[in-house]
């Protein structure tokens, strides 16, 4: 029996090295890591929107110079961006506002530090590609593609400012193991995706050796199940499109790591028996 169906769902033109998406509301949001622009596509109409985050927001940023948004998560009628960690400049949060349509920047380079030390991770080693936002914490999911391999993820509770990091073993392509690129929940399951990249650094890329999908429970933070759904794709953004009796469609998008200001967003369609065995 299959277990999964990907395929091409609608190509976006405007915005290239897509890392993370939401979709809510008819739209999908969607950022770029070389870019300071939150994109809005409207799925409707086909209208892509660009939104400043501040005043002289640009695209295909130069790698030393970007943000790095990787994680985009909606809470309380905001989106929140983060930025990755892995250098100074990719300490950065911004909040967008859907209501009121307004936009607000934190710095993190406290907590991200905290995140460091607590994990026993060098400077360029914290690349945060995942984050989750529920009433009591938030959830940062650590790619584990630097020297000392700790993928796992970061729970900071938000009144006691307690923190817990767990690792998680992933599967082997080629002796490299996949590590996460994006997470969402949906009830009390995590659902991730992840990559197997032939580097060691947060920084260079490498050779992609497959994309998986897996889920495991917050409470116990057991996997339940993961599929390789690629060969060559790098998949970076997860977001949930329909949630039927039997099955889980996502919307997911790829970073091609190239300055094209295209992007295809792909359907990923899960069977809740395979998911759930």
């Amino acid at each position: 029996m299959k277990s999964f169906e990907l395929k091409p769902q609608f190509t976006i033109t405007g915005i290239g090295a897509t890392s993370g998406l939401v979709y809510t509301n008819n739209s999908l949001y969607i950022i770029s890591d070389n870019s300071s622009f939150l994109y809005q596509y409207e799925i409707g109409n086909q209208k892509l929107n660009k939104i400043k985050l501040f005043e002289n927001s640009q695209e295909n940023i130069a790698k030393k110079d970007k943000l790095d948004f990787e994680s985009i998560t909606l809470f309380d009628n905001k989106l929140f961006l983060f930025g990755s960690g892995s250098t100074k400049k990719r300490d950065k949060r911004f909040t967008y506002n859907l209501k009121n349509q307004e936009v607000k920047e934190k710095d993190l380079s406290k907590l991200y530090k905290k995140l460091r030390e607590f994990a026993s991770l060098s400077e360029d080693e914290l690349n945060i590609e995942g984050a989750i936002i529920d009433a009591d914490n938030y959830y940062f999911f650590q790619r584990g593609n630097g020297e000392n391999a700790k993928n796992g993820l970061f729970v900071y509770h938000k009144t006691s400012k307690e923190l817990q990091f767990t690792s998680i073993k992933l599967p082997k392509v080629e002796d490299v193991e996949a590590t996460f690129t994006d997470a969402i929940l949906i009830d009390e399951t995590v659902y991730f995706l992840a990559a197997a990249e032939n580097t060691t650094s947060t920084y260079n890329d490498g050779e992609i050796l497959g994309s998986f999908i897996g889920s495991f429970n917050l409470k116990d933070m057991e996997l339940h199940f993961i599929q390789k759904i690629a060969e060559t794709n790098k998949f970076e953004g997860l977001t949930l499109f329909k949630n039927s009796e039997t099955e889980l469609e996502f919307l997911l998008c790829e970073d091609n790591d190239t300055e094209e200001l295209v992007s295809e967003i792909y359907n990923l369609k899960l069977w809740k028996t395979q998911t759930n065995s």
